[in-house]
């Protein structure tokens, strides 16, 4: 039955993991000239991702969007998601740093780094002055998916409704329903020093073995582990939270790290993670991986909706308030694998693309 009530279209948060993608942090330069140019970039997204996913459908280019605190309140007008903040720095045997962001830009492409680079080269064109990049990371699926320290990441992903059950918000926040959380670090390895660490003991600091990927069972488990430390519950639950780390690197520079990208229906869920793999759980017993890799960003955002995006205009800071809350999004599945999909675009659009994912 028809409730009046129209539905909204997430950005593609929980999208078919790829083989290639671009992590884009900007920063927007003083002024409402630079405002205005963002929010104009808003509604026409869609269309620059149709322009250059055009050139091969199959390869499956899908973008988020997501913006930063400080970013929200100058952009947008009206309610703001309840939990943005900024990042918080953790200090414990390891520092978690917070960098400045603005604006996340998330491209992905099944196979294909060109589709990625060029639509990264469409936006920053079309921003021009009114940004700052602040990072930018080529990541790139090795082997068998697997991170540069030899170890298959991402194994305990959700996927299908469990994917939207732990990325999307639903109706704890109403009037940013279909949106998401995210939280970014770059994280850069030791990677001599960790291969001069027997492979039994690299194990026991992430829990699982190497080469077979199988986990540990949990009476062997040591309390270090990374996978004991990031596992948590909430009222006696487990919950997940969806990731698409990558690996990147600079061969010539020895810069060998992963991008980790954490996406939730709420920050406080990777907050506790971090707190765990940081200070320990309990205090000191912290994850012994950090002391090969190193974060060297840290940043939060909130992923509205595509739907919201649409309906943002250059002069206009946010769509007509007092409009009905969204009903709860039902997208389709994600898959687990890094694979393509079927050559949708991956963003919703109100003028050409609601029914997309």
């Amino acid at each position: 039955m028809d409730s009046g009530v129209p539905s909204v279209v997430p950005q593609p948060v929980a999208a078919a993991l790829t083989r290639s993608a671009i992590f884009l942090v900007v920063t927007i330069n003083p002024g409402s000239a630079a405002e205005t140019a963002v929010r104009g970039l808003c509604a026409d997204l869609s269309a620059l991702l149709r322009a250059v996913g055009f050139r091969d459908l199959a390869g499956n280019l899908s973008c988020v969007m997501a913006f930063g605190s400080q970013a929200w309140d100058r952009l947008f007008d009206g309610p703001r998601p309840k939990e943005l903040h900024p990042f918080q720095e953790i200090r414990g045997v390891h520092h978690a740093v917070s960098t400045p962001g603005d604006i996340l830009f998330h491209i992905r492409a099944s196979k294909r780094m060109d589709l990625c680079f060029e639509l990264a080269r469409q936006i920053m064109l079309r921003l021009g002055r009114a940004v700052t990049a602040v990072d930018e990371v080529h990541g790139f699926n090795y082997f068998d998916d697997r991170d540069l320290i030899g170890f298959v990441d991402g194994t305990e992903n959700p996927a299908g409704p469990d994917a939207i059950k732990a990325a999307i918000i639903g109706d704890e926040d109403a009037a940013f329903t279909g949106g998401s959380y995210v939280i970014v670090q770059k994280y850069l390895h030791d990677l001599t020093a960790w291969e001069r660490v027997p492979v039994e003991e690299q194990e026991n600091i992430v829990g699982r073995h190497k080469l077979s990927d199988i986990e540990q069972p949990d009476a062997l488990k040591k309390p270090y582990a990374h996978n004991v430390l990031t596992s948590i519950t909430e009222d006696g639950d487990p919950v997940d939270i969806l990731r698409d780390n990558m690996p990147f690197g600079k061969v010539g520079a020895a810069e060998f790290g992963t991008y980790f990208i954490g996406y939730s229906r709420t920050p406080r869920r990777i907050e506790r993670m971090l707190e765990n793999m940081f200070v320990g759980s309990p205090p000191g017993t912290y994850d012994r991986l950090l002391d090969f890799s190193r974060a060297v960003t840290g940043s939060l955002f909130f992923v509205p909706t595509a739907t919201f995006l649409d309906a943002v205009t250059a002069e206009r800071a946010a769509p007509e308030a007092g409009a009905p809350a969204p009903a709860a999004p039902e997208p389709a599945p994600a898959s687990p694998s890094r694979s393509s999909g079927d050559g949708s675009l991956g963003i919703g659009s109100l003028k050409k693309e609601a029914g997309h994912e």
